[in-house]
């Protein structure tokens, strides 16, 4: 996630950061310090950083039970409202998914309930005043830890909560229905959370948003996937692309993109080996620093992901980016077509009005046509 830095790792995972958490911890201590002086101030922001430390160790509850079902995930990036794990594919059974969404607000409840065995008493009234500087330290992080778990369990997707009803209803109606319908209910909660924003904690409105704009994504993302399961590369690239050869330069480049609505142009050799994507990003850059009869392979990249056309496209679908397409080659790093995101927007308006629709497998050489 950009705007963050990394503060360190633990099993295989990156602890990060976000600038805006930073700003947010000095906002705070500023605030206190001109209300209550400079001891309050530090007491606030020791709080606060001690209840993000239970949140980091909530998001690595949801972590090391998705490792324990073979799912990476590669950072963890602390925000203002929260954490954000990011992991490199969803659980594959919703039983999966029950357990990796219970497993962090089960890593709240047990914080709480070791804080409360250390205090052996707990003032529910008093710890009802989180904010009170006055209430020992131990009974506010003990109530904020169960208040994280509760909120946690509100069934509103993508929060924990949701994701168990998910999981749940997938049980018996599959993840793309599931998904919707867990998906429809996160939204509305964040409606109501958003209007009661206005009304109170400005925070409230921007947490809504956030579960409004997630849920959004996760619901597309889900249906993307159920759509595409079954596809394979080669059945799902574009052939017909617009190919260059890597001696070529930069005015034959410029030809090129005029010549389709390509944002890549591959860099082909005769035998058709790739030897690298040329962007229109790269070519405007390249031709203000040198003349048009430049060859064009000293400003060409490598492919942002690869593919081979046997493999389930459901394997590249999180590096799909919405400018920079996957390429597809054989073994023998040969090129065969590109994997774009207005592609699986085609095969995904088809299925959606024929649900059954089947796509052929022909052999690839034979569909593609490039012009080079």
């Amino acid at each position: 996630m950009g705007w963050s830095f990394t503060i360190g790792s633990f099993k295989g995972t990156a602890i990060r950061i976000h600038i805006t958490l930073i700003l947010f911890l000095v906002w705070i201590g500023f605030a206190t310090y001109l209300k209550n002086g400079s001891q309050a101030a530090i007491e606030s922001l020791i709080f606060i950083s001690t209840i993000f430390i239970c949140i980091t160790l909530h998001e690595f509850g949801h972590i090391l039970t998705a490792k324990y079902f073979g799912i990476a995930s590669p950072e963890v990036t602390l925000l203002p409202i929260g954490g954000a794990a990011s992991m490199d594919r969803m659980p594959d059974k919703p039983y999966q998914e029950l357990l990796v969404a219970t497993a962090g607000p089960v890593v709240n409840v047990i914080i709480a309930l070791v804080l409360l065995l250390a205090r052996q008493a707990f003032d529910f009234d008093a710890a009802l005043r989180i904010e009170d500087p006055t209430v020992s330290l131990t009974q506010r992080l003990a109530a904020a830890n169960l208040f994280l778990a509760l909120f946690n369990l509100i069934p509103a997707f993508p929060m924990d909560g949701g994701r168990v009803l998910r999981a749940l209803l997938a049980m018996w109606m599959g993840p793309k229905k599931a998904t919707n319908i867990a998906a429809t209910v996160g939204q509305c909660f964040a409606f109501l959370l958003g209007f009661a924003g206005f009304f109170g904690h400005p925070m409230l409105v921007f947490i809504a948003i956030f579960i409004y704009m997630a849920a959004s994504s996760e619901a597309q993302m889900t249906n993307v996937m159920e759509t595409t399961k079954d596809l394979l590369a080669a059945q799902a690239m574009e052939t017909c692309i617009v190919t260059i050869r890597p001696e070529a330069t930069l005015r034959e480049a410029v030809e090129g993109f005029l010549a389709s609505s390509q944002d890549e142009l591959p860099l082909v050799e005769a035998q058709g080996k790739l030897r690298g994507m040329l962007s229109r990003t790269d070519l405007v850059d390249a031709l203000r620093d040198t003349q048009p009869d430049m060859p064009i392979a000293p400003f060409a990249k490598d492919p942002s992901s690869t593919i081979h056309p046997e493999e389930p496209i459901s394997a590249v679908l999180q590096a799909l980016s919405a400018t920079r397409p996957v390429v597809v080659i054989d073994e023998n790093e040969r090129f065969l077509g590109l994997l774009t995101r207005q592609s699986l927007a085609e095969i995904i308006m088809i299925r959606d009005i024929k649900p059954n629709w089947r796509f052929s497998r022909q052999n690839p050489f034979s569909r593609m046509v490039a012009k080079r």
